[in-house]
């Protein structure tokens, strides 16, 4: 995930602003507030390029994050949450984000997503348009991209 440490791997960005209620004990935005960060900016992503290619009824389940914690943040502020395309399923999305404050990387994470079937509840793969403009999107990212069958 090293590569996530640099913003000029990411194309598509979101901020957010940092809650008093985010905070913990010692005082510094919670862990759990850095995982709401990551949500905030992959709905973003969603809802602006997947979306459009796929429909608004059509529902996607998160089933793996990891998150790996870089530093601290303190209130107030923001955070700026980079997130792009890591690797391409048959009915799933990788995504990688960096997040930032003050310029300085402070968390980066993956998160698969799945594209779920309504009736089966099971995993669907995307249709062929929507396959293929990701597949685009992908390749014109500025670092690789692994994409699978």
């Amino acid at each position: 995930m090293s590569d996530l440490l640099d913003r000029s791997s990411f194309t598509y960005w979101h901020e957010d602003v940092l809650r008093f209620g985010d905070l913990d004990r010692q005082n510094h935005v919670n862990n759990v507030a850095f995982a709401s960060f990551c949500e905030n900016g992959r709905v973003r992503f969603f809802d602006t390029v997947v979306r459009p290619l796929i429909g608004w009824d059509d529902l996607f389940v998160l089933v793996r994050i990891v998150i790996d914690y870089r530093h601290e943040v303190h209130y107030p502020g923001s955070i700026e949450v980079g997130t792009r395309l890591m690797k391409l399923g048959r009915s799933s999305v990788t995504f990688g984000q960096g997040l930032f404050n003050n310029g300085r990387c402070v968390a980066t994470s993956e998160a698969v997503v799945v594209l779920m079937d309504v009736t089966t509840r099971k995993s669907r793969p995307f249709p062929d348009h929507a396959a293929s403009t990701l597949r685009a999107l992908a390749e014109s990212l500025p670092k690789a991209i692994e994409q699978t069958a």
